[in-house]
């Protein structure tokens, strides 16, 4: 029956090699495991009581949580597939509860890098190199994500009311405050492109050529510009908007107001940064203080 449902995933779900042979491997382990178990395996008499102990014998052998997660997958879909070709009544898989897998903390650049990156002593005064300095700083004073930045326009800019409008997810429009430095800086960047760059275009970053920022260029200037700066692996525009959160929930930020910010719909998606502070303040305090060591 195994080999059938690896034909199926094979000619019918046109999935790749890598990937059937991903379920072709976890189905034959766990049959190895059930046979020298409980002495042979048959998809008819397993129960959600083997499983669980193949669970255990995975732990045990040190497997992380999402690659079991991964081989708990392989059997559900195994046992849809008896299901959906009635060659079972049964569905062991439902009773199973898998270990829970630790979301990785989000990465972000430390102030002082941040510091760096923003540094103004080598400054150029070109057109390029402004450009290219507000955008920087512009991602780690909003926390704009990379699509809203690059669609920006002119008219988004309210520098009265010291604010800018972004269109986030789902078309949902949100207003973050400017500093009144950073608004001197931007309408000077305008100033600088309306005189150096022909557009016709209403979009408040564009190229050399006039046209319109995308995304990769922006990848590129933030992946280029930290290399030199941070040693962490991840070096993105979406590390930027993490390191927005962190910061100002680092100082003291309310997390409503942090959660508005960023323009995020509930609040869980905005509280994992402060397991980012809590790790944070954690490890300065084991280092600091000496009843922690």
């Amino acid at each position: 029956m195994i080999n059938e449902f690896i034909q199926y995933l094979q000619y019918e779900k046109n999935y790749s090699a890598h990937t059937v042979l991903s379920y072709h491997n976890d189905l034959n382990q766990f049959a190895l495991f059930t046979n020298n178990t409980f002495e042979k395996f048959h998809f008819e008499t397993i129960t959600s009581t083997h499983i669980q102990q193949w669970i255990l014998n995975l732990m045990e052998a040190n497997d992380t949580a999402r690659t079991i997660a991964r081989k708990i997958s392989t059997l559900r879909s195994f046992w849809r597939f008896l299901l959906v070709r009635k060659y079972t009544q049964q569905n062991p898989t439902l009773k199973i509860t898998l270990p829970k897998t630790k979301k990785p903390l989000p990465a972000f650049f430390k102030n002082s890098e941040m510091e760096k990156a923003l540094d103004e002593t080598f400054l150029t005064p070109d057109f390029e190199s402004i450009r290219n300095h507000i955008i920087l700083k512009l991602f780690y004073l909003t926390g704009v994500r990379l699509s809203e930045l690059i669609n920006i326009k002119d008219k988004d800019v309210d520098f009265s009311a010291l604010s800018i409008k972004v269109l986030g997810k789902r078309n949902k429009q949100r207003i973050i405050p400017l500093s009144m430095d950073f608004c001197i800086e931007l309408r000077n960047y305008m100033n600088q492109r309306d005189t150096t760059i022909q557009s016709d275009n209403a979009y408040l970053f564009v190229l050399n050529n006039g046209k319109q920022l995308y995304p990769k260029y922006i990848y590129n200037l933030v992946h280029n510009t930290m290399s030199g700066i941070s040693t962490i692996h991840k070096k993105s525009p979406h590390v930027l908007r993490h390191s927005f959160a962190t910061t100002l929930l680092n100082e003291g930020a309310d997390i409503n107001s942090v959660k508005e910010l960023l323009g995020h719909s509930s609040l869980a998606s905005t509280q994992v940064y402060t397991h980012t502070s809590f790790e944070q303040l954690y490890n300065i305090y084991k280092h600091a203080h000496p009843r922690a060591k």
